[in-house]
């Protein structure tokens, strides 16, 4: 949400009880973390998605220790959408075991937790 825009927020005054999740991944690289976050958003399985700076990643696999440069992503969604983000990422993620982690955000701005509890409904067809 831009700090410089006001936004009309028809659900200003709702309140959520959708349980608002962190969800935190990699990538291998820039292009293949905005396409998802793409993905995701239009699929409205995310509210928002932050793109971090690339990390250096150290890990054991397979025995040894690696390292790389990943790229972060923070993904805001709900319980409700949760198994469709984890299921989203295994679908289209490159690496055999990639990193999903939900966090519950167990506070934040009312008006913000309903903004994304919002935007994360799947669309009535009609």
């Amino acid at each position: 949400m831009r700090a410089a825009t006001r936004m009309y927020y028809p659900f200003k005054n709702m309140l959520t009880t959708q349980h608002m999740l962190l969800v935190l991944t990699t990538w291998p690289d820039r292009a293949s973390a905005a396409a998802f976050a793409q993905r995701v958003l239009e699929a409205r399985l995310a509210a928002c998605v932050h793109i971090g700076m690339p990390v250096q990643a150290l890990y054991r696999w397979q025995g040894k220790i690696e390292q790389g440069e990943e790229i972060p992503l923070q993904i805001k969604t709900t319980q409700a959408r949760y198994a469709e983000v984890q299921a989203a990422i295994q679908a289209a993620h490159p690496y055999d075991v990639p990193e999903i982690v939900a966090v519950p955000i167990s506070e934040g701005l009312p008006a913000y937790m309903n903004w994304g509890a919002a935007e994360t409904e799947p669309l009535q067809r009609t």
